[in-house]
């Protein structure tokens, strides 16, 4: 398989051209015939004229490759070797939404054939890859399990935002539903990954690794947002705290915050949901999550607090939120815990504006209900630094007391500028 798509007389695809796809489309590219197929034609147009809708890459990441973008499945007939990257997001309940990634199966399903390879990266329970994917792309396309097409897992592990742990330099997990698949897999992703393979002995295994990496993350930041509200009752700064506990070599270096985005707050979902089903009703993992999930709602309701202890009217009060993505450096919104911040405020009628260097106001807009200001031009009662983008980091107290009121109260959730602020009514978690 390798030989033959290095010597192109076969082809690869890749289905979703999103943070995680297009990377790797780009990558394989560079050394075979790529099919990149997403089904959104206008985010297919702007990578035909060499501008990733995400904003994470540069054009010059789209030069030297061999790839066909297009928006019509039926194009995907022409690959033999098929990487399935599509988001796995939670609904309104907090349960698993499989339907972009049964929706790409059964693309694939329909046009696969004898010999194919189908390897999924998208994020899903242990079980998921052969309990509802593989039936799919067998009704579709009637072949046989094994017999006729294979399959493999190799989870994906980009980093939004990461310009050093890149896709190339970041270990690879590899695995197939069976010896010579699993073989077949790891040579081909060997090809691109310079920093090495790592061969799972199953599915099930390759799928685990990757649902507790982030329900890993997940609660150790949930511990540290409740030491934050304990310590918050104490009057002791967390993060003052963090360093101090940090001196010694084996304590593991977690920081209080709001916890969104596509992974960290969404996959350890996908885990109790299995667990769920399997009898097992998890307390750590579901405890994590809940911390987690009301931190937005307790930065506001400080803020409030603050806000009326240091004379502040409420009803009517203006309030500045700055950084409205995820996480720092980054254009993704999607399940920002900031709109978590902007909503609790609103609901004591507290005029909020935001702004953000690296969000896009339409796509906000169309998410939350809201849009970015331009500019900067009036007084607020409190300012919330809610994302700490590098746009912000340098921005000293002078800046801040020029866009307050007198009695205005100045919020730093990740406590970027905590060593910065003397006079101001100054709090982070």
């Amino acid at each position: 398989m390798l030989k033959e798509l290095l010597s192109k007389k076969k082809k690869l695809s890749v289905v979703g051209l999103g943070y995680v796809g297009l990377p790797i489309a780009l990558e394989f590219a560079r050394k075979m015939s790529v099919i990149g197929f997403d089904i959104k034609e206008d985010r297919v147009e702007m990578m035909r004229n060499g501008i990733d809708p995400s904003a994470e890459l540069e054009s010059s990441a789209f030069e030297g490759c061999d790839i066909k973008y297009t928006s019509n499945p039926e194009d995907l007939k022409e690959a033999d070797f098929h990487v399935v990257a599509v988001p796995t997001p939670i609904n309104m309940h907090n349960l698993p939404d499989l339907t972009p990634l049964l929706g790409a199966t059964r693309a694939v399903g329909k046009i696969l054939k004898k010999g194919d390879y189908v390897v999924f990266e998208s994020t899903v329970y242990p079980g998921c890859t052969e309990e509802d994917c593989v039936p799919i792309l067998e009704a579709e396309s009637g072949l046989k399990f094994n017999e006729d097409f294979k399959i493999g897992y190799s989870p994906e592990r980009i980093n939004p935002g990461d310009k050093e742990h890149t896709l190339t330099k970041i270990l690879k997990i590899v695995s197939g539903s069976d010896e010579e698949s699993a073989k077949v897999i790891e040579e081909v992703y060997a090809s691109i990954i310079t920093a090495g393979i790592y061969k799972a002995s199953t599915i099930k295994v390759a799928e685990a690794a990757k649902i507790i990496e982030n329900t890993q993350r997940d609660v150790n930041i949930a511990l540290m947002n409740e030491l934050s509200l304990i310590f918050d009752r104490m009057n002791i700064n967390t993060f003052e705290v963090l360093e101090a506990a940090g001196t010694k070599w084996n304590f593991l270096k977690f920081f209080p915050g709001l916890v969104g985005g596509h992974c960290i707050g969404v996959d350890p979902y996908y885990l109790t949901y299995k667990a769920n089903e399997l009898g097992y009703h998890s307390k750590i993992i579901t405890g994590g999550r809940f911390i987690n999930d009301s931190m937005g709602s307790h930065v506001a309701k400080t803020v409030v607090k603050k806000m009326i202890s240091d004379g502040n009217k409420i009803n009517g009060a203006k309030v500045l939120v700055m950084g409205a993505t995820f996480k720092e450096n980054v254009s993704d919104i999607r399940n920002s815990k900031v709109t978590d911040v902007i909503n609790e405020l609103k609901s004591f009628s507290i005029d909020v504006d935001v702004v953000d260097p690296h969000a896009s106001s339409e796509e906000l807009m169309h998410e939350y209900g809201f849009g970015l200001i331009d500019k900067i031009t009036e007084k607020y009662n409190a300012v919330i630094v809610a994302v700490n983008h590098s746009d912000y980091v340098n921005l000293d107290e002078a800046y801040f007391k020029s866009i307050l009121v007198d009695n205005g109260v100045f919020i730093d959730i990740k406590g970027i500028y905590r060593d910065k602020i003397k006079d101001l009514t100054y709090w982070s978690l």
